[in-house]
């Protein structure tokens, strides 16, 4: 059953959908938002704690993990089955990112986090700008793009490998919704051009 608001999944993912129609740019998306993520809790391992609690291997209750229970709870909302598979690859990448950042320090994780950013990043502007022929999500709604993000290419990787749905038409109505958005967004642009 489809949720209203800000757990409204079919809105969520439409919205998103919309800006990732072509093939080669979602399987852009899908090798480089989850190493996006997995190094922004790299850096987010040298915040100071929230919370200073004694745990085993170098784990602190900092930003990074704040961020990951905010991002685990919320695809949890939006579907529990898929949702907490991507809010326990949530906390993996919180856990492998903070012994990561560990190991290498601040000196030589930023470095790291630097690189494997600009070079995720500018494989999906090139997926939006070679491909997709659309300027990226986060241009029109920050936020829900890089939220929903990670939970998107999650859910395309379930539906692609499993046909997962979070119910029965899911995938049917979110698709007339991405069509009806992307002809939209194209009769705007001739428009323009006219």
């Amino acid at each position: 059953m489809a949720k209203i608001g800000l757990f409204d999944l079919e809105k969520h993912f439409a919205f998103y959908g919309a800006y990732h129609s072509n093939p080669v740019n979602v399987f852009i998306h899908m090798l480089f938002v989850w190493p996006i993520l997995f190094t922004a809790l790299v850096i987010l391992y040298f915040t100071p704690p929230l919370v200073d609690l004694s745990l085993p291997h170098s784990l602190v209750l900092n930003y990074g993990f704040f961020f990951t229970v905010i991002y685990a709870g919320f695809y949890v909302c939006l579907d529990v089955k898929a949702g907490s598979l991507a809010g326990l690859l949530c906390f993996v990448c919180w856990v492998f990112g903070s012994f990561l950042a560990h190991h290498l320090g601040f000196s030589m994780a930023w470095k790291v986090v630097l690189a494997a950013q600009l070079f995720c990043w500018t494989g999906q502007f090139i997926g939006h700008g070679v491909f997709e022929k659309r300027a990226p999500a986060l241009f029109d709604n920050l936020v829900q793009a890089f939220v929903m993000a990670p939970f998107f290419v999650l859910l395309e990787t379930l539906h692609m490998a499993l046909n997962y749905e979070p119910y029965p038409g899911f995938h049917a109505r979110v698709q007339a919704k991405v069509d009806a958005d992307i002809k939209e967004w194209k009769d705007k642009k001739q428009k323009k051009i006219s």
